[in-house]
């Protein structure tokens, strides 16, 4: 499952059931730690007979070298193909067997596997999971088989999708040291030289209970669930880790641009800054917050400034959209991405973006703005997170950031508290040319369309 294709917002995880903000630690929710190292959060929801179970590795493609990019990803779909005690492609049929979904993704930042079952099964998903964390165990045909599927979702997903060769383009151009300018899924070249020794060392090097958390939420008891787990992942060895040495992204000073061609109906436009994320230990730190609430005024909802003006008004582009992840453990970016409007220039959308920014750094926001967009994204956010598997979700991701859980209610606090002023300042400090990276997609015919034009 490719994980750039699952966004994880922070808003996924900020804003909490209102219950919480009475404590610090939820009396619904308990950590343990196991003498491997392993760390396990469970969060209990009676709700419903059911239960989802997540283990988390704290390795994704940020973790890669140069020449190996992809390789996390590749390991997910391998880890599918058995063990000493099951076959391959056997796993995904035995949780099926007991009535459960599964899947994997990768990410940059971590790779998490996943099932959910009703919760008399949970044992024998924990069974199969704690397996394959030690046991892994693939041969050179079955990763030979693997890799040409990963290639063809490669081409199908990226090379013959131009919004995601934008996209990629993009993040290769803004970063020059961080790992985040390689792709998830990896260059192709890389893809087509890998082998599965490759696989097998990030297994050894990354998948071990010291490099793990494992999160269950669901109609579950955390003492019986702390003696399966003990049972089930306590046996697993823990070991050294690989050092991961600091890849610092050297400051930018000016303008960076690239221009991608390739087929497409319509020319699209991407603008990203570099700006701040939220690290840990710093959680006072207002102008992560207010970058996220930037991007709820610009694009938070149907009627926000970007979609009213570009769209609506101007009618300069078909559609516009803004992202930001304020909780990663790499350098952030703050995008504006636009798919432009038939007999539009690049210029044009990219004059009507700045007009739009540099109004709000000038007039700034209302706080009646800025209130409504709060309760807006609140309610939405608790309704996304009306599920055992949205809990577990938010644990899992905020965990690997290198936050945990028990900060949740104090982000929500401090989201609360951020004022108008505060949006303007970080728009008017970071959306700047100096720290500018534009990428263009120039529509090419189709080979369909050049083949009639021939005829």
């Amino acid at each position: 499952m490719r994980s750039n294709l699952l966004r994880i917002s922070f808003f996924l995880f900020l804003f909490a059931p209102l219950s919480w903000a009475a404590s610090s630690q939820p009396a619904d929710t308990h950590e343990f730690n196991l003498d491997n190292g392993l760390k396990l959060i469970v969060r209990e929801d009676h709700r419903a007979p059911t239960v989802a179970h997540m283990v988390w590795y704290r390795a994704g493609s940020m973790d890669e070298t140069n020449g190996r990019t992809g390789v996390a990803h590749v390991l997910e779909h391998m880890m599918f193909k058995g063990t000493h005690q099951v076959k391959a492609g056997e796993f995904s049929r035995l949780v099926a067997a007991v009535g459960g979904r599964e899947n994997a993704f990768t990410s940059r930042d971590y790779t998490a596997y996943f099932q959910q079952v009703e919760k008399s099964k949970l044992e024998d998903v924990m069974k199969l999971e704690a397996d394959r964390m030690s046991n892994l165990n693939f041969d050179d045909a079955e990763f030979a088989k693997e890799i040409q599927v990963i290639m063809e979702e490669r081409r199908l997903r990226t090379e013959d999708n131009p919004s995601s060769l934008l996209n990629e383009s993009l993040m290769a151009t803004a970063f020059m040291s961080s790992p985040y300018r390689h792709p998830v899924i990896g260059w192709m070249n890389d893809l087509v030289n890998m082998k599965a020794v490759d696989a097998r060392d990030w297994y050894r090097s990354w998948y071990a209970p010291n490099n793990a958390t494992v999160v269950i939420s669901g109609d579950v008891d955390p003492q019986q669930i702390y003696k399966m787990v003990q049972k089930y992942y306590g046996v697993a060895a823990a070991h050294e880790l690989p050092v991961r040495k600091p890849q610092v992204e050297p400051p930018q000073k000016g303008i960076k641009q690239v221009l991608v061609k390739a087929p497409a109906d319509n020319a699209q436009l991407a603008m990203a800054w570099k700006v701040p994320r939220l690290e840990p230990g710093k959680l006072d730190d207002p102008e992560p917050y207010a970058l996220e609430l930037l991007t709820a005024v610009l694009d938070g909802y149907d009627n926000a400034r970007l979609n009213r003006v570009l769209v609506k008004q101007e009618k300069v582009v078909n559609d516009v959209g803004v992202g930001y992840d304020m909780v990663s453990r790499g350098p952030e970016l703050f995008l504006i991405g636009a798919t432009l409007a038939k007999g539009k220039t690049v210029e044009q959308a990219q004059a009507s973006i700045r007009k739009a920014l540099e109004e709000l750094k000038q007039k700034g926001i209302l706080e009646s703005e800025l209130k409504r967009i709060k309760v807006r994204i609140l309610s939405e956010q608790i309704y996304k997170r009306d599920s055992i598997f949205g809990q577990a979700m938010e644990i899992g991701s905020n965990e690997m950031a290198g936050f945990s859980w028990k900060d949740i209610d104090y982000m929500l606090e401090k989201m609360q508290s951020i004022t108008p002023a505060q949006v303007q300042a970080v728009a008017k400090k970071y959306l700047v040319d100096e720290g500018l990276t534009i990428a263009v997609l120039d529509p090419q015919a189709r080979k369909s369309e050049l083949a009639k034009e021939s005829k």
